[in-house]
Parts: structure tokens; C-alpha cells; sequence
């Protein structure tokens, strides 16, 4: 069989471009409305998507208000109320809930996602972010965000004591012995005592080992230390790359690192983001991608690339290029992004923001066929193991992907018609980890 492709669903739970809300016929609401994302996980799974991937954020007030009132991901529902209540309405597609490893405590993820893993049945992912936007810090006490290389430090630290308390119980300590009045096997559980330079957690966890063993790990950072920590950590990787040359270069160099940290090549799947608008025909697709952006405010673009690269760029000359702009403490894979699209293309300020305040990445944009040749090509080159889709704007633009995309993939061999497995892992062809101090269960 040739390689299959695994797709995941990037929802904010909806759509990414800030447009999204405005284009004919979306549902505007669509970001904090129940029964549509209720739709939209129901679609997913029919058309047999790997995982509905929310993205989260811990402070809106991230930008001028000016460009803030123009934005529909200004409210949304906290991730894991709402995988929990998908949970019930779906019965294999992943539920992946994004959780700050700087502004949160590594009991309550451990505990939050073995819940939801169990809820699911085995369904639960977590997407591990240090959290960029340094207004986050005033929301938690905080005058300064943390060190970008200090935040990575603490992360790898909290994932180890996370998985830690994950492996509090055997698999086989819950014995419900009604005759002898014994639940549970003393001896199956283990008490973590964890005390690390950023962090000291006693445990054990009090809820069983989760149904996956962990919930499947997800990363984004593509920083050095940001490749790093997933070498060691990840089993999905979201990556963002704007060309297939950038994204060789990146899955070459990840895979890499993930043998040299004495990992299995195969057990990390690479998903780049990919922007998806079809059409019926090339020219139609190019029109909608245009209405689209079009509903883009001046003032949300230029906030946009304002966060983007960490600065405020409303002080740049917008019919002039892109100065220079000096490192922040804000994300640094994300600013070089920027950087190098406006030198690619040499793009003004004000041609850049445009691009950013829709989106300015990777983006196929055409027939369904086309689409297809582009993600087979991709997958058969070795610039990713599939993609983390976002929709234009919903509900339509996630119906056109499932109704006209997906069978296109199925007819090629390159995607599935079925689920493989009953969890997250199984469908991904990632291994159950063992319990590091019980290896026999």
C-alpha cells in the first residue's frame, strides 16, 4: 500500500482567516455556537478525518481594539468543556485540545486529558505550547512573559512530569474485588515525587492510566528549541511552511533529530497547515479566495502582522518594504515566516498585512483534483505525512473539502475509506507507550 495521508482538522474551533465570519452564506457564529461545531466534528468524521485540532488562547486583548472588533475568535469555548461534549457526538475522530505549558500546572493537564481520553475512549490528544503572545502573562499574575528558551526549558521538564503522573497506575491496578473488599492493588500504583528545577509535583494521579497510555502528543514550535523538545516528545507535529522546499528541509532535519533522541523515524507524523478554498473550476476557487480576503479590515491586517512579528509594524511606511525588525520574545519561527514571505515576494507592508490578515500561509487553492496532485506530491516527497486542514469559512468550505477532496484522495490510494483502529493512535499508526514504572501493564 502506498504511504496514506493523515489529516487533521485545524479548528479555532472554526475557521483561521479572519474574513472567515463575513464570506456569503457562513455561519458567523460559528465560533461559539454548540450545535454547529457539533456539525462540523459530525462531517469530520464521516469523511474519516484523523482529529479535530482546537487551538486555544489565553488573552484577547493582543491587538489595537480597532482590529480587535472585527474578529470572530474573540470568544470561543475553553477546549476541554467542548471536546468533552464532542466526545459524546463522535465515536472515532481524535479531539486534540491545545494547553500552555507556561500559564498551566502539570497536574491538572495530566488529569484533564486522561479524563478526556477516557470520555472518548481513547480519542484525546495534547497540543503542548509554551504560549507566544507575551499579553497572556497579565491574565496570570504576571508583569513579563517568561524567556522564550526559558519557556522550552520548562516545557520539556512539565512534559516529563505530565507522563509521569499518566503512569501513576498500572493497567491492571483497579482489581474490584467485591469478595474481598479490595479495589485496587496497592502495589500496581506509584507515587511520582517529582521535584525539578521549574517544577515539584508529588502525584500519584487519581484517575486511571488513560486509554492510550497518554493522550497523543501534539507540537507546533519550529524554533531550534522548538524542534528539539518534538524530536524528543511529539508524535504529531503541526508545521507551518509556505513552500514544499521549506517544508523538505524541516521534515528531513525533524526526522532527523527524532532517530538521533532514539525514536522510531515513523512514529512522528508531520502535518503542515494548508489553507484549502476548492473549486469547480481553478478561476471560481481564485474568485472565492478573493471575496474572501476581501472582507479583511485594514486595521485586522495590520494587528495581524503587528503580532506576527512581534513589534508594532503600524509605524512602518505602508507602501514601502518591510524594515528591518529586531528579535522579541514573542515567537521566532513565526516572525522568520513573515520575514522571508515579504523578501520571497517582495511584498510592501501594506501587500503583507493584506496577506497575513486573511492568512498568509501555505494555501492550495483550486479544483479538487488539483489539490490532490499538490498533497500527493508533498506526501510522496517527503514534505509531510499529511496535513492539518483549514477551512475558509464554514459551513462551506469544510463541505467542499469532504464531499469533493476526500474522495479524490480515497480514489488515488492515499487516504483511508475506514478507520484503521478505535483510537487516536491506532488510526495515526502510533504505538501504545509503556508504562515507565510498570512495564509489564
Amino acid at each position: 500500500m502506498s504511504r496514506q495521508l493523515k489529516l487533521g482538522a485545524f479548528m479555532r474551533p472554526v475557521s483561521i482567516h479572519t474574513g472567515a465570519w463575513r464570506y456569503p452564506g457562513a455561519f458567523a457564529d460559528a465560533n461559539f455556537n454548540f450545535a454547529h461545531l457539533k456539525r462540523f466534528a459530525q462531517t469530520l468524521e464521516r469523511a474519516r478525518f484523523d482529529a479535530f485540532f482546537m487551538a486555544d488562547h489565553l488573552a484577547v486583548l493582543n491587538m489595537p481594539i480597532e482590529a480587535l472588533q472585527r474578529s470572530h475568535t474573540v470568544s470561543s469555548f475553553e477546549p476541554f468543556t467542548l471536546l468533552s461534549a464532542l466526545s459524546q457526538r463522535t465515536e472515532h475522530l481524535g479531539l486534540v485540545a491545545t494547553a500552555s505549558t507556561t500559564f498551566d500546572e502539570p497536574f491538572h493537564i495530566a488529569r484533564r486529558f486522561a479524563s478526556l481520553d477516557h470520555l472518548s475512549n481513547g480519542r484525546a490528544g495534547w497540543n503542548i505550547v509554551t504560549t507566544s503572545n507575551p499579553d497572556a502573562a497579565l491574565n496570570f499574575g504576571r508583569e513579563d512573559h517568561m524567556e522564550h528558551d526559558e519557556r522550552y526549558a520548562r516545557a520539556r521538564e512539565f512534559y516529563d512530569v505530565v507522563t509521569g503522573l499518566w503512569d501513576s497506575w498500572a493497567d491492571d491496578a483497579f482489581i474490584r474485588d467485591a469478595e474481598s473488599g479490595l479495589f485496587f492493588d496497592p502495589s500496581r500504583l506509584h507515587t511520582l515525587n517529582h521535584k525539578g528545577k521549574y517544577l515539584s509535583v508529588r502525584g500519584p494521579l487519581h484517575i486511571a492510566r488513560p486509554v492510550q497510555g497518554w493522550p497523543v502528543i501534539v507540537q507546533a514550535g519550529a524554533s531550534e528549541p522548538g524542534r528539539q523538545l518534538a524530536a524528543e516528545t511529539a508524535e504529531m507535529i503541526f508545521a507551518a511552511h509556505g513552500t514544499l522546499a521549506e517544508a523538505q528541509r524541516f521534515y528531513a532535519d525533524v526526522k532527523r533529530r527524532v532517530v538521533a533522541a532514539g525514536r522510531e523515524r515513523d512514529h512522528v507524523k508531520i502535518l503542515p497547515g494548508a489553507f484549502v478554498v476548492v473549486g469547480d473550476t481553478l478561476d471560481e476557487a481564485r474568485a472565492m479566495r478573493a471575496t474572501l480576503d476581501s472582507g479583511v479590515h485594514y486595521a485586522s491586517a495590520i494587528a495581524s502582522l503587528s503580532i506576527a512579528l512581534g513589534t508594532d509594524a503600524s509605524v512602518f511606511d505602508p507602501d514601502g518594504p518591510l524594515p528591518p525588525v529586531p528579535e522579541t520574545n514573542a515567537s521566532k519561527s513565526g516572525r522568520e515566516r513573515v520575514i522571508a514571505l515579504a523578501e520571497r515576494e517582495g511584498l510592501t507592508v501594506r501587500q503583507l498585512a493584506q496577506r497575513l490578515g486573511g492568512y498568509g500561509g501555505l494555501a492550495f487553492v483550486g479544483t479538487a483534483a488539483s489539490i490532490a496532485d499538490s498533497m500527493q506530491e508533498w506526501l510522496e516527497t517527503e514534505g509531510c505525512d499529511g496535513f492539518n486542514i483549514m477551512f475558509p469559512w464554514l459551513p462551506g468550505g469544510l463541505d467542499a473539502f469532504c464531499e469533493k477532496v476526500v474522495p479524490e484522495l480515497q480514489r488515488r490510494g492515499i487516504f483511508r475509506r475506514e478507520y484503521e483502529g478505535r483510537t487516536l493512535r491506532e488510526n495515526l499508526g502510533l504505538p501504545r507507550p509503556a508504562n515507565r514504572f510498570f512495564p509489564a501493564g
